[in-house]
């Protein structure tokens, strides 16, 4: 019969090499983050000023945006990183939904952006609160307010460019 508890005489050693693995992955991490933290440093960007903007979505702002110069204005920007509706009206009921195309990686970093700033008293979470009370759906009002944060990074972005 084996060890107590059924545990066969591998599994401790299986155990204490995910232990290992964890460790060796958080370190990693750790340095990784601390690289993107200097790496953020080092652009002087102003777009972590941003509510809800810590180094990495500003380095995922700063990278997959590249040259705010190629965008003729904040809509343009907005097109790109997927936050401009699309209208999907019938009849006479005028709807938009989510744009599924433009750039997927920077929208979630702007959608980040709106779910720390609907999860604190922020004007954002004003902004998402007026627009739920106005009659939208929670949907409606987040892309809303997704929309308002991307000409707010669109803002800072460009400012950063023209330094």
């Amino acid at each position: 019969m084996g060890p107590a508890f059924g545990c066969r005489p591998t599994e401790p050693r299986l155990a204490l090499g995910l232990v290992s693995d964890t460790r060796r992955l958080d370190s990693e991490i750790a340095a990784s983050k601390a690289r993107i933290t200097a790496a953020v440093a080092a652009s002087g960007t102003s777009v972590t000023e941003l509510y809800g903007v810590g180094p990495v979505v500003a380095a995922f702002l700063i990278g997959h945006s590249g040259d705010m110069r190629r965008f003729d204005n904040r809509d343009h920007h907005a097109s790109y990183n997927a936050t401009a509706p699309i209208e999907a009206s019938s009849g006479p009921k005028v709807r938009h939904r989510l744009n599924p195309r433009g750039n997927r990686r920077l929208n979630h970093a702007i959608h980040m952006i709106a779910i720390v700033q609907i999860r604190h008293q922020t004007d954002g979470r004003r902004y998402f609160d007026r627009k739920v009370a106005e009659g939208k759906t929670t949907k409606e009002a987040l892309r809303a307010l997704k929309r308002k944060i991307s000409n707010a990074v669109y803002r800072q972005l460009l400012i950063d460019s023209s330094r």
